[in-house]
């Protein structure tokens, strides 16, 4: 099943898309339907899992063919639509774009397939605009939806979706598809699937990107020295700026690729000069490129405090005597003597403190003051 390949820890999953794939109008006893929604925790392989099921729907074959499969890595298949965005939210333009051209029967396949990832970004008035075509939907299209949860759309969306429920895979489902995909070796495919808390792209990030390994480092090391006030502040200041070069690792490169590809495409060469009837188009997608390295920044700054969480969960299991359920191994000896210097009660205060630092952040509040305000509770 080579068109599941990438799909880890997921076989109920897996098992029934395949079937409803091979439904042919019926014959796997009523498995397909117009409308899916596929749920699971950062990480778990949503997107994954909805492109194989698109190149199952797209391909004669519910395992996928190469050249299908081809394409729907590309997303360059006539038949299959994406909505995925950079921003915070799914403008409603682009839901409504969306809608018109799932009205349009497919040009090669059995379906056309509508994939909206992070669909938990819609407003109310945007999930409204889709919801009427999920209401009225063409014989041929089949929407595919991914969110954390069924919680984050609207009631009326929910009833009119089929739910699929994903799991956390295991470390060493991670590390396997690691060392397989990446060809890295096992010892640092683990580590970096055990770091990654089994989130498989952060997992395939921290095994192929030395630099990334490195910052990971360098936050939790900086959280573990603080002794005072200015050792907070000093600290938010370096995640901060930490934060900011993993965005910029993360986006640079896909920016200069994206420039370089538009600029093939509207028949310009490299180095020439840029026609005045062309400058709005590049222009335009540099403002997308700037919106995507805002929201990489938070990201990153929400991996950060994700890494920060798994260090005081590791020191709150030392303190109970749990000492075989660590994440971070690599610092067992720092974290037994941040153990050592203060109470089960503090380390819990300071991991409410950090899911507090998110929620701040997510509510838009400047991200140093909510990083000061949270290490302030980490002084040992």
């Amino acid at each position: 099943m080579a068109n599941w390949d990438d799909v880890i820890g997921q076989s109920d999953a897996v098992s029934l898309l395949r079937d409803a794939a091979a439904d042919r109008g019926g014959e796997a006893h009523g498995a397909m339907t117009h409308a899916w929604l596929i749920t699971g925790p950062p990480g778990s392989g949503r997107s994954n899992l909805a492109y194989a099921f698109a190149a199952a729907l797209l391909s004669r074959d519910p395992d996928g063919d190469p050249v299908t499969a081809a394409q729907v890595d590309a997303r360059t298949h006539p038949d299959l639509t994406v909505l995925a965005t950079p921003n915070v939210i799914i403008k409603i333009d682009e839901v409504r774009e969306l809608v018109r051209s799932s009205q349009f029967s497919p040009a090669v396949g059995r379906y056309r397939v509508m994939v909206i990832e992070d669909a938990d970004r819609m407003a109310e008035r945007t999930s409204n605009v889709l919801l009427k075509a999920l209401e009225e939907p063409p014989e041929r299209t089949v929407w595919v939806l991914c969110a954390p949860s069924e919680a984050d759309l609207i009631p009326t969306i929910r009833s009119r979706v089929r739910a699929i429920r994903l799991r956390v895979p295991d470390v060493a489902e991670v590390a396997e598809l690691i060392v397989r995909r990446d060809g890295v070796d096992a010892e640092l495919a683990e580590r970096a699937a055990r770091q990654a808390q089994s989130h498989v792209g952060m997992a395939h990030r921290l095994a192929t990107d030395a630099g990334a390994r490195a910052r990971r480092d360098e936050t939790l090391t900086a959280a573990l020295g603080i002794r005072s006030v200015s050792d907070a502040v000093l600290a938010a200041a370096r995640m901060l700026a930490i934060a900011g070069d993993d965005a910029k690792a993360y986006t640079e490169q896909r920016d200069a690729e994206e420039r370089e590809h538009a600029l093939r495409s509207l028949g310009v060469e490299p180095g020439q000069t840029l026609p005045p009837a062309l400058r709005s188009q590049i222009r335009g997608l540099e403002e997308d490129q700037k919106r995507r390295a805002t929201r990489s920044l938070r990201d990153g700054l929400d991996r950060i405090l994700v890494d920060l969480l798994s260090l005081y969960r590791d020191i709150i299991m030392l303190q109970l005597g749990r000492s075989e359920t660590i994440i971070n191994r690599e610092l067992s000896a720092a974290l037994t003597a941040a153990g050592s210097e203060s109470t089960p009660a503090a380390t819990m205060a300071t991991m409410d403190a950090i899911q507090q630092a998110r929620q701040r952040i997510e509510g838009n509040v400047a991200p140093a003051l909510a990083l000061e305000a949270m290490l302030v509770t980490a002084i040992r």
